[in-house]
């Protein structure tokens, strides 16, 4: 019997050993599949932190309906009666500028009624149908394509701060393409944001889904009754059998016609020959444990780089804020200068996020902009959160609870030139039949795209047994 060998038991990990069991099953075909993670729990950043009734998500804060493959593996798996939608607060979203809060418009008639831009910016954006179109053979940063279709202070105040909640990065060294192929793919085949909207909006019509163009990310957020932490437990217990946890695989060799791993465990060298092997771990990881079997390859892995990032959970009685939390939270653009990112007012969005008369605010420090602050020790990024809390929303109050989790490496940036990578590392993999990647460092970030690659991962290596 053939194995299969999944390195890495983050989303990506245990999506992919999800499919490979459902695919192979229902192809008639049968492997060993074994699933291993260097941590001691699975889940990667999917991690939800439960104290004192509150649920503090560990990194992600849930995933949208925007695109169905969060929500068919939810089907799939039987827990649809677990989901938690956010609240229609979700939609109410802030950016601060100019020492003010201000709504982000999600329609056309909001947008223009909206101070957030200036006038003449208003302006600018209505002449985005007139704008000139994208370069040719050109890997267009997200800096320079707002400008070009939006103008500079749209890139300020709009772009700037939707790419440092999404990536915590710097749109003008990162790639459109990769960041959002659909809108890359919708303005050169509608040739513009408007034209194309319009045209998505009649074809939804045609279809019989009511839909309004807007600002926002579309479709509704979604988390479970316990947290995110709920879709990876659910995974990582049907595969219980073959999960094995704190177990370090520190490289991939070839021998003969399959492989072998080289693994830690308990502080014991041992060994694991696989026929299959499918590295689902960030990709600096990758390019270590596969760089005895191509140099190349491991240096390729390596260009990818990631944005550090540290979340610092705040807990408050709800009535010593001073503030209604009526909304998402808010963004701050990079021109403001603050030693925030932004903030997440959690338990709106999600209730069950705190317990009755209470509040829980997430707090994001760092990302390319700052990247020291995000390594502040816990008391010192507590108390900067505090005072930028309290500038920013008034929020003076002492919080009843206060954690901050660290991801040094947090967020893969998709840089301009991020396609030319991938295309080295498809053509470095070519040689190494047996040997397959996925994980967010590649072709999406967020759950849904992490889910469609472990999908479509699953799907190749079922059809190639």
């Amino acid at each position: 019997m053939p194995r299969i060998v999944v390195i890495g038991a983050g989303l990506s990990g245990l999506c992919t050993a999800h499919y490979l069991v459902r695919n192979l099953s229902d192809a008639g075909k049968e492997a060993e599949i074994l699933l291993l993670e260097a941590d001691g729990v699975p889940g990667g950043k999917m991690r939800t932190i439960r104290e004192d009734g509150f649920r503090m998500e560990w990194g992600p804060n849930g995933f949208l309906t925007n695109k169905p493959y969060g929500m068919e593996l939810v089907q799939e798996l039987g827990i649809s009666a677990r989901l938690a939608p956010s609240s229609d607060l979700a939609r109410k979203r802030f950016i601060f500028s100019g020492g003010t809060l201000h709504r982000l418009p999600e329609t056309p008639p909001a947008f223009f009624r909206s101070n957030l831009l200036s006038f003449q910016g208003r302006l600018r954006i209505a002449w985005e149908p007139f704008a000139p179109g994208p370069p040719e053979n050109v890997d267009e940063s997200l800096g320079d394509f707002a400008r070009r279709r939006l103008g500079s202070e749209a890139l300020e105040k709009l772009i700037d701060p939707m790419v440092t909640g999404i990536y915590a990065g710097d749109p003008d060294t990162m790639s459109l393409r990769a960041c959002f192929p659909l809108i890359y793919d919708l303005e050169r085949k509608y040739q513009g944001l408007v034209r194309g909207m319009l045209a998505l909006k009649r074809e939804r019509s045609r279809q019989g889904v009511r839909s309004e163009m807007s600002a926002g990310p579309g479709g509704v957020l979604m988390s479970f009754d316990e947290g995110v932490q709920t879709l990876s437990d659910v995974l990582a217990g049907n595969l219980s059998e073959g999960l094995h946890l704190s177990v370090s695989v520190e490289r991939v060799e070839r021998r003969g016609e399959g492989y072998v791993l080289l693994l830690s465990e308990d502080g014991q060298r041992e060994e694991m020959s696989a026929d299959i092997v499918v590295v689902a771990t960030p990709a600096y990881a990758a390019a270590r444990i596969l760089a005895s079997l191509d140099e190349a390859l491991a240096e390729s892995l390596a260009a990818i780089p990631y944005s550090p990032i540290t979340v610092a959970a705040l807990g408050y009685d709800a009535a010593t804020l001073g503030n209604p939390l009526d909304g998402f939270g808010f963004l701050i653009p990079r021109g403001e200068r603050r030693k925030i990112l932004g903030a997440l007012w959690d338990s709106s969005v999600f209730p069950n996020r705190a317990p009755e008369g209470k509040a829980l605010l997430r707090v994001m420090v760092g990302g390319v902009r700052a990247p020291g602050l995000a390594a502040l020790p816990e008391n010192e990024l507590v108390a900067m959160a505090r005072s930028e809390l309290r500038d920013i929303m008034g929020v003076g109050a002492e919080p009843i609870l206060a954690r901050t989790f660290f991801h040094d490496r947090g967020i893969p940036q998709y840089l301009v030139g991020h396609g030319k990578i991938l295309e080295r590392i498809e053509a470095r993999l070519a040689g190494l039949p047996g040997i397959h990647l996925n994980s967010n460092a590649y072709r999406g970030i967020a759950l849904n795209d992490c889910v469609l690659q472990s999908r479509l991962t699953a799907g190749r290596i079922a059809k190639s047994m």
